[in-house]
């Protein structure tokens, strides 16, 4: 066919497509473009074609192609936006749309485009106002009214639960949007309109982990003891998805049912023998259940090489007192991946155990730890401490956190609507400015001081909520930022006043699992309106209180560049 036009090629294409041969279409269309190369509308149908086929990456190269071709073309612009989000580039697709801004107003697919990769991004401010211009322009737009809906129970919306049903109205069969409702229902307190709607998902979608994830919040919310039996449920149902089990093993061990874990872990490899991670994730878990021989029987013969292994092989060393061989696996897990926090952690550890120099330097600077009054403490907290105890009232013990009891708000707190919590943000970030400015001088092989000069941004944020009797946060570390928080809100009576220093927070003290006999770095006070702030690398728990309530508000701080 050589010799073809451009618009030839695209209907070869196309009749191949039809006809389900997608390689042939593929083949017809670089055909077309090696013939065509300066054809910028065979490029966006190139793309569109690739998207139709899932291969979200070329068809993002061949959008690219077109919008370079057709810079001013808004068209391929939004096609490539629309490819970028898809693969979770949600700031290249910003920058890519935020050209046609004005020209992009009077298109309801621009708008809605703009509102999903807003959101990719956490501007769900803007997220909201694109979603809505889409909405004004086509009221029953099905993605608009679904991206809203999610933006709504994001930031806290009293709107969220009417506008998941609006978007069910348009689109019955969509399971996102009913779990979306059932969440929303969860928040409103509807617990039993929640729970019906998620059983029916897992009845209908067994395989969906979503749904699963949110059952077992719902159940362990009820306080039903065995919280998970569904996925066992839903294994027989599916037995050929390794999906099941993996996720499984994540909610059991995120709240420290390791030996059940371990246990499903060695189950699914007689399913899934040819998945090599699930005998990794028994490994982790008997591990952290303190089985240490069986973890070491299976590290012995385990096949897997990588960052992962070598991480959890590292914490698994350090139980056995094998510090030279944790030593070397952290040194490869940071050789591709410098700044792992996590790899980083267990490094200071050893360091410590061993006596080691460095340890001081890592973790014992001055001004590295500190308790800092919040800026306005006086008149902003009056009116942010009643919210956060209606939000927690509302709220959940969360599946996968350090939490022991008590609850924790949904969501990113920060992104709600509420002007209180607004007040609050500018706060935070003025006092985090001001433990930036007074650390130590920049170093460029500190995981912290390396970035010390940079502009920060906030990366989370969530309140909880302690009662006496035994809630606490067991030791742990936040992976994704570079500086954690505990901003005290309210603190039981007399907390100050203990000998054994009941509610205190510990900063340096390692997880619980690794057995080590080794204390905190330092012990931190709690005061109202105050804020510690210490380097994420450090590993930090609440010791438990035997009476009164403890609410905090804490977040994760990381670079505007990205770590």
């Amino acid at each position: 066919m050589t010799g073809a036009t451009a618009q030839q090629w695209r209907e070869r294409s196309r009749s191949a497509e039809l006809k389900s041969d997608g390689q042939a279409a593929r083949q017809a269309m670089l055909d077309g473009l090696n013939e065509h190369p300066s054809d910028a509308s065979l490029w966006n149908s190139a793309g569109s074609l690739f998207m139709r086929l899932t291969d979200r990456e070329a068809a993002e190269e061949h959008f690219a192609k077109a919008a370079g071709l057709q810079p001013d073309n808004m068209e391929f612009a939004v096609n490539r936006a629309i490819a970028l989000s898809a693969l979770s580039r949600h700031a290249e697709a910003v920058t890519q749309l935020k050209r046609f801004s004005d020209k992009g107003r009077t298109s309801v697919l621009y708008c809605s485009t703009r509102g999903t990769a807003e959101r990719g991004i956490r501007s769900l401010t803007q997220a909201a106002l694109w979603y809505d211009r889409a909405l004004e322009l086509e009221p029953a737009r099905a993605k608009a009214l679904h991206g809203r809906a999610r933006v709504a129970i994001e930031r806290g919306e009293d709107t969220a639960l009417q506008r998941f049903d609006k978007a069910l109205s348009v689109n019955q069969g969509d399971a996102d949007l009913w779990l979306g409702k059932a969440q929303a229902l969860d928040v409103a307190g509807d617990h039993s309109g929640a729970r019906q709607i998620a059983e029916a998902l897992v009845n209908q979608a067994p395989q969906w982990t979503e749904g699963l994830r949110f059952l077992a919040q719902l159940r362990l919310g009820q306080g039903e003891e065995d919280f998970t039996s569904h996925y066992g449920d839903a294994m027989k149902r599916v037995p050929q998805d390794p999906n099941i089990p993996a996720e499984w093993c994540s909610v059991l061990g995120g709240l420290d049912y390791n030996t059940a874990a371990a246990d499903v872990a060695e189950q699914a490899q007689i399913s899934f023998p040819e998945v090599a991670h699930f005998r990794l994730l028994e490994a982790v878990n008997a591990g952290a259940a303190g089985d240490n021989d069986r973890a070491e029987g299976i590290f012995a013969r385990l096949e897997q090489n990588d960052s992962e292994r070598w991480l959890h092989e590292a914490r698994h060393r350090i139980r056995r007192a094998e510090l030279d061989h944790a030593s070397t696996l952290l040194d490869q897990v940071t050789a591709l991946d410098p700044w792992s926090i996590s790899a980083w952690a267990l490094r200071g550890i050893v360091w410590r155990l061993t006596k080691d120099k460095r340890s001081a330097w890592l973790d014992g600077q001055d001004e590295l730890v500190r308790l800092m009054p919040l800026q306005d403490a006086d008149t902003i907290l009056p009116k942010v401490i009643p919210l956060l105890h209606r939000l927690h009232d509302k709220s959940p013990l969360p599946l996968g956190q350090s939490l022991r009891g008590g609850s924790q708000t949904r969501g990113i707190l920060f992104d709600r609507t509420e002007p209180e919590l607004d007040e609050l943000r500018r706060a935070v970030l003025k006092t985090v400015e001001e433990y930036r400015r007074q650390l130590p001088p920049s170093h460029p092989k500190h995981p912290l001081l390396r970035l010390r000069d940079q502009a920060w941004r906030l990366e989370g944020s969530w309140s909880v909520r302690l009662s006496g009797g035994g809630d606490f946060h067991t030791a742990h570390i936040h992976p994704q930022g570079i500086v954690s928080s505990a901003l005290y809100l309210e603190l039981p009576a007399g907390v100050t006043e203990t000998a054994d220093q009941s509610g205190w927070l510990e900063v340096g003290r390692p997880a619980a699992d690794l057995g080590l006999d080794l204390g905190p770095l330092q012990t931190l006070e709690p005061k109202p309106g105050h804020m510690a702030l210490f380097p994420s690398t450090l590993y930090h728990g609440t010791r438990p209180f035997s009476a009164g309530r403890r609410m905090t508000v804490a977040f994760d701080v990381s670079t505007k560049q990205g770590n």
